[in-house]
């Protein structure tokens, strides 16, 4: 084989190696490129059958390239040593696994390149250097020798050279060339000389050996282009890999850019703010600095805890950090106003002047005893302990009772700021607990705001109506409020906003709602619960006197000499024009009267100031809300039931009708799924129990049984018309008419047991407006009338009942209908 040291007079520059560079220098000679010819000279060497082994651990020698190499392990050094004093042929492989230190041959890549040393020099440092230049590619067949270092039999590695197309092949070739510029130009790292390098370069394939060299690559990625075959693939895969490098350059050098230009704007804005500081302090007037001292010494003075004041202090000297001009600074600035401007521990002092609540209380709300009586007994337990946690309150009841009024009465027996929150609707779990002030526009929740604009930690707060509370993909409120109202939670609530604990648990908390069945189980839990019901017709005409009609006066600038109703005018407003629990469309009504003198008085037109009955309906028109009456009693299978809704108690007429068929059942007037249930069980309980009602089981076979509930664009559902139903199918049955002015509420079951229903309060306020004179109750709800004033009950007899047979015997007359049907 053919000594291949004549190879050394061939010399190449690796431009980006500074000890290489340094070398040449030393002798002044630049070495010259690889030219074609060199390249031919190369190619026609042979490679030795026995090589050893030099492995490098970061790095892979390409052909034709110049690399300088650190050698650190012994083997190293002996191998170099041992070259150096003779051919100086050495064979250079990548390890796999640059951690290994005394490699073999499988953690060694079985391609190479066959490498002569050009010069072996001891570094200041101690270590060895050696400049090594690639020739020709290698592959191992086996390792020969392990110690003192490993020596292997290789063989030549196929180089094809061959290109189909060499059009294509030149445009790659340009490509590389223009890329590699391209990254020189934007790589400020490597020397403009580099770009004269590549241009000069006249060989394609020390083209591409000497560009792979030079990138910025993995190991692994440098050992897939070595071990290419063929020239075009591995200059294909050296474009790609050198387009990558450019593009991440490009973005580096951008991002660097626009750091570099925010940097010296902040500096700029930094300069300009001295300098406006300086003109104010000249102006006389106010710096950032002198405002924050301002904030430091307000501080002294606020009640807050250590835990609070550090946090204060804490934000306060990251504000003084930071540029008054920067986005984040106004969300600092405003996050510190918040807790200076919150009432940490200020407390408006309670007055227990026990006789003074009850006629502020009784002055600006009739009725509603248990309510009153409930805030007296929380004002006595004050006035015995003075450190009570306040309950939570919570009052329902149909609309216009005066639930939420209740809070301003409360609020001034006790002496306390008074603080409303409407719920309803709100679907936002941050507008109770705040957003985080990381945010843009991030502002605290809506209990916390209040509380600042209330200046007083201990206020009487109102939470309108809570049973109107949503869930939304924001979250669920309801579920914040858990935290609120509890008394043994609330001592440190947590607002996002805030992020430290406030004290809750000295505020007196109101809740008001319509419906408690809207309100989640855990929240319920939480609050004492008291029921709010409607008026009666005597205690409405009491309201309007004392508290509508004076208020609708003042609103539209009269007095009580230019207008006046007797106590028979507001209750014909009441009977013809209102049917509601609570006031509000008396109100309204009332407003409409006093509107007409209003108008008279402007107009200079007659009228009298004490309005007549019959002047009542030339303002407000014919009445039409008239009690309902019984024009249909003389018929079988209609009766009257009680019904609640959400205004209050009703009456509902349930009437049946038979047909001959073949014993089907229809229902209609817009029923829910519960009513309808109960028509189904009513019907199936009578034809179990024919017999002790007196109908022929035939008869309920050929006849189709049709109920209907009137007023069907009204939606109406639920248990309590279970009863009523029952009684409205045996009277069809057997043709016996429904007792007079006789009223019914109340929940069956298959075995013929009537259960105990709710808003008993509200349905019997409704039958007295209907005037009912006996009602049908369950037995369970004898303990419900006895909460009930007994003014409320005058005039009414009450059945309480166990079994629907009770309810036939007291329902039922025992005469039948005139010219009854032939059921037969």
């Amino acid at each position: 084989m053919t000594d291949i040291q004549q190879m050394s007079k061939t010399k190449i520059i690796k431009l980006d190696s500074l000890s290489f560079q340094n070398i040449m220098n030393e002798d002044s000679e630049l070495i010259p490129l690889m030219t074609p010819e060199d390249e031919e000279i190369i190619n026609n060497e042979s490679v030795p059958d026995i090589l050893p082994i030099l492995p490098l651990r970061n790095t892979v020698l390409f052909p034709g390239v110049v690399i300088p190499i650190t050698a650190g392990r012994d083997k190293s050094i002996q191998l170099i040593k041992d070259a150096n004093k003779g051919d100086k042929i050495i064979g250079v492989v990548a390890q796999r696994n640059e951690e290994v230190e005394e490699p073999t041959l499988k953690d060694i890549h079985t391609t190479g390149v066959v490498a002569q040393i050009l010069r072996v020099l001891k570094m200041p440092d101690g270590n060895t250097t050696v400049i090594i230049q690639g020739k020709k590619r290698f592959e191992i067949d086996g390792i020969v020798q392990d110690k003192p270092y490993l020596k292997a039999t290789v063989k030549e590695a196929v180089e094809d050279r061959v290109v189909d197309d060499e059009k294509e092949f030149e445009a790659i070739i340009e490509s590389i060339k223009e890329l590699a510029l391209e990254v020189i130009k934007e790589n400020p790292m490597l020397p403009s000389e580099a770009s004269f390098a590549i241009k000069n370069i006249k060989s394609d394939a020390f083209l591409v050996n000497f560009i792979s060299s030079n990138m910025d690559l993995s190991v692994m990625q440098k050992q897939v282009i070595l071990e290419k075959d063929n020239l075009k693939e591995r200059a294909l895969l050296a474009l790609t890999n050198l387009n990558k490098e450019l593009q991440k350059l490009q973005l580096r050098n951008d991002i660097q850019s626009k750091t570099r230009e925010d940097l010296d704007q902040q500096q700029r804005e930094y300069y300009l703010n001295q300098q406006l500081k300086t003109i104010q302090e000249e102006l006389g007037g106010v710096s950032n600095d002198q405002e924050l001292e301002e904030m430091r010494l307000q501080a002294k003075s606020k009640k807050w805890t250590k835990e609070v004041d550090e946090t204060f202090h804490k934000e306060l000297s990251r504000l003084k950090r930071m540029n008054p001009q920067m986005a984040e600074y106004g969300v600092q600035r405003s996050y510190l106003e918040l807790m200076l401007e919150l009432p940490w521990g200020e407390f408006t002092e309670d007055k227990f002047d026990l006789k003074r609540a009850t006629k502020i209380l009784d002055r600006d709300h009739f009725g509603l005893e248990k309510v009153k009586e409930r805030i007296i007994e929380h004002l006595a337990v004050l006035k015995l302990r003075n450190d009570m946690k306040s309950p939570i309150i919570c009052l329902y009841g149909p609309p216009g009772v005066g639930k939420t009024s209740l809070g301003k009465s409360v609020a001034e027996a006790l002496g306390r700021k008074y603080v409303r929150m409407s719920l309803g609707g709100l679907r936002d779990e941050a507008e109770i607990r705040g957003h985080r002030k990381t945010y843009i526009g991030a502002m605290p929740g809506r209990l916390i705001q209040n509380l600042k604009k209330a200046g007083s930690s201990n206020p009487v707060f109102v939470l309108d109506e809570i049973d109107k509370l949503s869930n939304s993909h924001q979250g669920d409120p309801s579920s914040a409020m858990l935290e609120v109202l509890d008394p043994e939670q609330n001592e440190a609530f947590y607002d996002n906003y805030l992020e430290v604990g406030y004290d809750l648990s000295k505020v007196l908390f109101i809740a008001t709602a319509n419906n408690l069945g809207q309100i989640p189980w855990a929240l319920r839990d939480r609050m004492e619960i008291i029921n709010v019901t409607g008026y009666t017709i005597e205690e409405k005409v009491e309201i309007a006197k004392r508290h509508l009609l004076p208020k609708q006066l003042k609103e539209h600038g009269l007095t009580t000499k230019d207008l006046k109703l007797g106590k028979a005018q507001i209750e014909k407003i009441v009977e013809g024009y209102t049917r509601e629990s609570g006031v509000r469309g008396l109100e309204k009504q009332i407003a409409k009267v006093v509107r007409f003198a209003a108008k008279s008085i402007a107009l200079e037109e007659e009228y009298n100031i004490s309005v007549s009955s019959e002047e009542i309906e030339t303002i407000l028109g014919a009445p039409r809300l008239e009690r309902d009456k019984y024009e249909n009693n003389g018929v079988a299978g209609v009766v009257t039931g009680l019904a609640w809704t959400q205004v209050g108690g009703d009456i509902l007429f349930i009437e049946s009708i038979l047909s001959k068929g073949k014993g089907t059942l229809s229902i209609t007037g817009n029923l829910g799924n519960v009513m309808k249930e109960s028509a189904t069980i009513a019907l199936q309980y009578i034809k179990s129990n024919a017999d002790e009602f007196g109908i022929k089981p035939e008869v309920l076979e050929k006849f189709n049984v049709h109920i209907h509930v009137p007023e069907g664009a009204t939606p109406k559902d639920g248990p309590s018309a279970g009863i009523t139903m029952l009684t409205s199918l045996v009277s069809s049955f057997t043709q016996r008419k429904v007792k007079n002015k006789l009223a019914m509420t109340g929940e069956i079951t298959l075995r013929g047991k009537v259960l105990p229903v709710g808003g008993i309060k509200e349905k019997i306020l409704a039958a007295k407006r209907a005037n009912i004179k006996e009602i049908i109750l369950c037995e369970d709800n004898r303990k419900d009338i006895l909460e009930i004033k007994e003014s409320y009950l005058k005039g009414l007899t009450f059945h309480y009942v166990t079994d629907m047979k009770q309810v036939i015997d007291i329902a039922l007359t025992k005469q039948k209908v005139k010219n009854p049907k032939k059921l037969d």
